[in-house]
């Protein structure tokens, strides 16, 4: 099998400046190409390490992707350490990334400087793959067995996200031209509502029970839930019949907590059944300040059934514009299911949609009511029913605003699926 490496280069990631999110973006990538990656590091901007780095892995895998380094600025060293692995003898001027440039700077009014013209500069030992939307285009080091025991390639990648998964499409195809890859089968499971740990016992029969060459992963992420990837190395002709051998058993498992048999985020889900429908929505928020709507407004297309949203964060807003009686929030608090089923119906009404999710809760650190910190109370509506439901966390604010977000959407999702089934 095919195998890469990753090397992500900058003192900016290493010190958590910038995360990261190239790595993933290439491993993923890749994955779906059928080759197969086995180790990530990420060095600092320094030209013993990066150049160390890198011939490591050249040993090991036939593949070695490096992203970051490749700006005008003098910490920018990935070029130099590729000019000496490839044994280059000078550097030559690509045309084509030289006119990319010029057109790019043009277009933002800006004049293109000797330091720019360098970024069309590559080692003449090395093949060009272009980058359209950047400055610093690919370079691929090509090593015969000889080099490193085996036949090797080094791809350099510029740092900035959308340069790098722009280039990937053209990088792939680099690297099916050279290597005989074998096919890898993927299926991804997405569930909301169990915690990793509660759902690796929950299944743990089931995961036991998977033919040997099938392997799990378990990819948990605060707005999405936990996926789970089945994964089957080396093009087995069966792999799509054992996962849907596999999917029928994990859904008599799990139920309602699996919400797509694809890589979906909750708010596609709710858009596709939304639209299925011809149904519509709105929503109320408080403790998550206009997530829930930023999220489902996210989704091309969602003019198609979201109206509107109120930000109601004080209690004026909630009873003025969202007509909550001032009794309730005197009695209840703002931060209570009487307050959240109201806040739902008060949207839906004030919207005209079929349907309406609400959220009032204590994110933290800190909260105004004697009530406890992580704790938020979601609403649902409809013209058959008001629901809530409460939910609670044990998170920094951002987290807790973030599975606030997401707890409201699965209920959602859910309470329309009830909703409409059988119509």
């Amino acid at each position: 099998m095919t195998t890469a490496g990753i090397c992500t280069i900058g003192d900016e990631i290493l010190i958590g400046q910038i995360l990261d999110t190239n790595s993933a973006m290439i491993s993923r990538e890749l994955g779906y190409a059928g080759v197969r990656v086995r180790e990530m590091v990420s060095v600092g901007d320094d030209k013993g390490e990066i150049s160390r780095a890198v011939e490591d892995m050249l040993h090991r895998e036939n593949i070695v992707i490096v992203t970051g380094g490749l700006g005008p600025t003098k910490d920018d060293v990935t070029k130099s350490v590729i000019y000496e692995l490839s044994e280059s003898s000078g550097y030559v001027t690509d045309e084509r990334q030289l006119e990319i440039i010029h057109r790019i700077l043009s277009s933002r009014g800006l004049d293109v400087m000797d330091i720019n013209r360098r970024q069309a500069s590559v080692p003449d030992r090395c093949d060009v793959i272009l980058n359209k939307l950047g400055t610093a285009p690919v370079m691929a080091a090509r090593f015969a067995e000889g080099g490193f025991g085996h036949n090797a390639v080094l791809y350099s990648l510029p740092g900035v996200p959308y340069e790098a998964a722009g280039v990937m499409k053209d990088v792939i195809a680099d690297i099916q031209e050279r290597f005989s890859l074998s096919e890898i089968h993927h299926k991804t499971i997405m569930t909301y509502g169990i915690a990793e740990s509660a759902l690796a016992e929950k299944i743990s029969a089931w995961e036991d029970a998977l033919p040997a060459y099938v392997r799990l992963a378990y990819l948990p992420d605060p707005l999405k839930g936990v996926a789970l990837r089945m994964s089957v190395y080396g093009g087995a002709d069966d792999a799509e019949a054992v996962f849907s051998q596999e999917t029928s058993r994990l859904r008599a498992i799990l139920g309602d907590a699996i919400y797509a048999e694809e890589e979906k985020t909750l708010q596609e889900v709710i858009g596709d059944i939304l639209r299925k429908t011809g149904k519509t929505v709105s929503t109320a928020e408080s403790c998550t300040g206009g997530l829930v709507a930023s999220l489902l407004t996210s989704v091309p297309g969602a003019s198609d059934y979201f109206a509107g949203s109120v930000v109601s964060y004080s209690c004026s807003v909630k009873e003025n514009v969202l007509g909550v009686s001032p009794d309730i929030i005197h009695r209840y608090g703002a931060v209570s299911p009487e307050c959240a089923g109201a806040m739902a119906e008060g949207v839906r009404r004030l919207t005209g949609t079929d349907f309406a999710v609400a959220t009032t809760g204590n994110a933290g650190p800190s909260a105004s009511e004697d009530k406890e910190l992580g704790l938020v109370w979601v609403g649902v509506s409809s013209a058959n029913a008001v629901r809530t439901f409460d939910f609670h966390y044990r998170n920094d604010r951002k987290r807790n605003i973030e599975r606030f977000a997401a707890s409201a959407l699965d209920t959602l999702r859910k309470f329309i699926l009830a909703e409409t089934a059988n119509k």
